[in-house]
């Protein structure tokens, strides 16, 4: 029998990025699905931007025929709702709409659905919800099916909660003492990949896998402070003293994720993140470990197997302190703005009508200039727009540097250094623009 096709959705993210390589490597027929690709996640022809989540049932059908698909791999999600993000639209709505397309394929396919852990009467939040809502719409469809509940999801890469982890291990600092003794149950992503390869291989007819739900994780209790602290063996700070941040503290930081998430950003500490860390992250995998034979990897194994790299290292040291440039910046060129025109518009002017600027000009450059500046900030705010407001920042405060050096060239020597300080803010700005990359 050949080796079947697979059609992996979300691929761009954190599990569907490493499984579809990973199944391409075992020899798998894998067409990859994302909302959108960067250059460096295009490995293959058969990666595919596509808005899958806004097709129809019929658009949905046309691409399973169109592919001769037999296993599909579901990793899409998202953490809270939002601008650009609907918990029900993609959890549950989707769902629907793709277990549709399944039965209308006249094709014989399973469906190997990536959930959450936990059970429904802990349920709390919209993104718990519309996933078990999801799962209830798979479970009464009578296709195919494997409901995989991953645990906390160790990865070569990192993003979001994988990635908050590693910064906190990367310095002295824990999360609130009740946070860090939560149950927090690992799986290495390879056990994962592993599964799908597994159960891609199982004949659609095979019955002890027809419909199956299976949490993987590490079958040891093991705790948010065990998963920080294996980070920290591999980092190198786990001799380092700890302190824990206050609860309030934590609360505060989701509110400000949950404003920035407004602005298009994706935060990992928002508030939806920080209740389902309070839920903690557990399950049973014995079901799973008895099918498929599978000894998950334990936490050691996984994040141990070798020392921290330097990359490892800048990344974690520089997750948080991503958040700081861009709020920095942001802050810099709002409030300059907003000073040179609202609250010191008299000196600003006067130091034009100092050097002889004609008076027709002054007010207008004082004027426009302020309010250039405030735009600049406004469009780094914006995810979106970032870049160009980074870029506009940089040509900004290079021409206020040449046009100082030509028309006033007395302003570099005075006391406060204001244009020299000009100088750092461009590489700070520059640093911020290599960083806007997520994945």
């Amino acid at each position: 029998m050949s080796e079947p096709t697979i059609l992996v959705l979300g691929a761009s993210g954190l599990i569907g990025r490493f499984v579809t390589g990973d199944l391409r490597a075992r020899g798998f027929r894998v067409v990859g699905v994302a909302r959108s690709l960067s250059a460096a996640q295009t490995m293959s022809a058969r990666d595919i931007e596509l808005p899958v989540l806004i097709l129809d049932a019929a658009a949905l059908t046309r691409l399973l025929r169109e592919h001769a698909v037999d296993v599909v791999v579901n990793c899409l999600g998202v953490l809270q709702d939002g601008p650009g993000s609907d918990t029900n639209a993609v959890h549950r709505e989707f769902v629907g709409r793709l277990l549709q397309a399944i039965g209308d394929s006249g094709r014989a396919i399973r469906l190997v659905h990536i959930s959450i852990p936990g059970t429904a009467e802990a349920d709390r939040t919209a993104f718990a919800t519309t996933k078990r809502e999801a799962e209830r719409l798979i479970a009464a469809s009578g296709i195919p099916h494997a409901i995989l509940r991953p645990g906390f999801v160790v990865a070569p890469s990192a993003y979001g909660g994988s990635a908050m982890l590693r910064a906190l291990a990367a310095f002295p600092l824990d999360l609130p003492a009740a946070e860090m003794a939560r149950p927090f149950q690992p799986v290495a992503v390879e056990d994962i990949a592993a599964t799908i390869a597994w159960l891609a291989a199982r004949d659609i007819n095979d019955l002890s896998v027809k419909a199956v739900s299976w949490d993987l994780m590490q079958a040891g209790p093991v705790t948010m402070a065990g998963v920080v602290k294996q980070f920290r063996l591999a980092f190198g700070t786990a001799g380092w003293p700890h302190v824990a941040m206050p609860s309030f503290l934590l609360d505060l930081g989701a509110k400000i994720g949950d404003f920035a998430s407004y602005l298009g950003w994706m935060p990992p500490m928002r508030s939806t993140a920080i209740a389902e860390l309070r839920r903690g992250v557990r399950g049973d995998p014995s079901a799973w470990i008895a099918a498929t034979g599978i000894a998950p990897k334990t936490l050691a194994d996984t994040v141990g197997r070798h020392p921290a790299t330097i990359q490892d290292k800048w990344f974690a040291r520089l997750f948080l302190v991503k958040a700081l440039i861009f709020a920095s910046l942001v802050a810099f060129w709002v409030v300059s703005g907003f000073i040179a025109l609202f609250v010191s518009y008299r000196a600003a002017a006067g130091i034009l009508s100092a050097h002889n600027f004609p008076p027709a000009l002054v007010d207008p450059i004082t004027v426009g200039t302020s309010l250039m500046d405030m735009s600049i900030g406004v469009l780094i705010a914006f995810r979106r727009t970032a870049a160009i407001g980074l870029v506009a920042g940089i040509v900004a405060s290079l021409g206020y540097m040449a046009g100082a050096a030509i028309l006033t060239p007395d302003l570099w020597i005075e006391p406060l250094g204001a244009l020299v300080k000009t100088g750092p803010a461009i590489v700070l700005m520059l640093v911020a623009l290599l960083m806007l990359d997520n994945r």
